[in-house]
C-alpha cells in the first residue's frame, strides 16, 4: 500500500506567501563537530523573531531506544520531559526577507518519505534553495582560517571553493541524501563543512558557526544578524589561546600543525588541506594522550 508523505507532517494553515524563500537545514544526531551548525541554528532562532509553521510526526521517524529522550525526575515523580521535536520554523531577515529552518533530531526511519514530504513542502510555499551545514573535524590549526568543504546540485551555487582531491564513501546522511535527491529532481540544493581544529571537534566553538553564517548568507543572499556571534568566538577565542599557552605540549602541537599547514598553503596549486598532505598530518592516537587533558579542562563556550 503507497504510503502518502503528507500522513508525516503537520502544516500550519496561516503560512504567508513564501515564494522565493530559502530552506535551512541542519539535523541533530550527524557529524556536527565544534557544535557549529547547532550553534549557528542556536543563534538564528535566538535573534530572529519565528515560529513553528510544519511540525513532522517524530513517533514515526525517530528511534527513541537509540537516542533517549530526557525525563526529570523530583524526589518522588517524573517532574518533566523533553519531547523531540522535528519542525520548520519561519524567520525573517534583517531586510524583512522570509526563511525557514528545518530543524530538530534526524530521522531514523522512512528516510525517503520524509524527503518527499519535505519536497512537498518546498513546493507547497515555492521555496528556491535549500542549503545544509554543519562541521567536520579537520587537522588544522585554530590560529589560522577556518576552511570549508562545500557542495551542491549545481556548481554556479557554491562559488570558487576548493573541491575534493577524490571521490570518498562515507556512511549517509539525512542532510546529504536531501540534497541528492533535490538535485535528481532538478532543484537547488547546497551544502557547506567547516573544517573544525580536531582537537576542538567536542566542544563548542562559535568561529566554525560564523564561517558557516558566512557562507550560508552568501549563497543564500539573507542578510543574517552576526555581532553576537562573533562575540561569542572572539571569547572563545581567548579562551582557547589561554588552555593551550599554560600547556607546553599542546602549544608545541599546535605549532606543528601550523607549520604544516603554512607549507602546504604556500604550496603551488595546493591552496587547501584537502589533498594528500593530510596523510602526514598527526593521527589521533598520536595527538590524544596531550589533547585529552586539554580537552577534559575546556567548558563549552556560550
Amino acid at each position: 500500500m503507497a504510503r502518502d508523505p503528507e500522513d508525516l507532517v503537520e502544516v500550519d494553515s496561516d503560512t504567508p506567501d513564501l515564494d522565493g524563500s530559502v530552506l535551512l537545514v541542519n539535523f541533530d544526531g550527524f557529524v556536527d563537530a565544534g557544535s557549529a551548525g547547532k550553534l549557528l541554528v542556536e543563534h538564528l532562532l535566538e535573534r530572529l523573531d519565528n515560529r513553528v509553521v510544519a511540525t513532522f510526526d517524530v513517533d514515526r521517524l525517530i528511534d527513541y531506544r537509540s537516542r533517549r529522550p530526557i525525563m526529570t525526575f523530583s524526589t518522588d515523580h517524573w517532574d518533566s520531559y523533553q519531547a523531540p521535536t522535528l519542525e520548520v520554523r519561519l524567520l525573517h531577515d534583517t531586510n524583512g526577507a522570509p526563511f525557514l529552518i528545518l530543524t530538530g533530531p534526524e530521522p531514523d526511519h522512512e528516510w525517503e518519505l520524509f524527503i518527499q514530504a519535505v519536497q512537498g513542502l518546498m513546493d507547497r510555499w515555492g521555496v528556491r534553495l535549500a542549503a545544509s551545514f554543519h562541521g567536520i573535524p579537520m587537522g588544522a590549526p585554530h590560529t589560522r582560517a577556518l576552511g570549508v568543504t562545500a557542495h551542491g546540485t549545481r556548481p554556479e551555487l557554491i562559488g570558487e571553493h576548493q573541491q575534493m582531491p577524490n571521490n570518498l564513501q562515507v556512511p549517509a546522511s539525512m542532510s546529504g541524501l536531501l540534497e541528492f535527491r533535490l538535485g535528481q529532481a532538478g532543484r537547488d540544493a547546497v551544502g557547506f563543512a567547516a573544517h573544525v581544529p580536531h582537537y576542538l571537534a567536542q566542544t563548542s566553538y562559535p568561529t566554525a558557526a560564523v564561517t558557516l553564517l558566512d557562507h550560508v548568507a552568501r549563497a543564500t543572499g539573507l542578510n543574517l544578524p552576526d555581532e553576537s556571534l562573533r562575540e561569542s568566538a572572539r571569547r572563545a577565542a581567548v579562551e582557547i589561546d589561554r588552555q593551550v599557552n599554560e600547556s607546553a605540549e599542546v602549544a608545541d602541537v599546535v605549532r606543528a600543525l601550523e607549520r604544516q599547514y603554512d607549507t602546504f598553503a604556500e604550496a603551488a596549486g595546493k591552496p587547501s588541506l584537502l589533498s594528500d598532505v593530510l596523510e602526514q598530518m598527526p593521527t589521533a592516537d598520536e595527538l590524544g594522550d596531550q589533547f585529552e587533558q586539554f580537552l577534559a579542562e575546556q567548558s563549552p563556550n556560550e
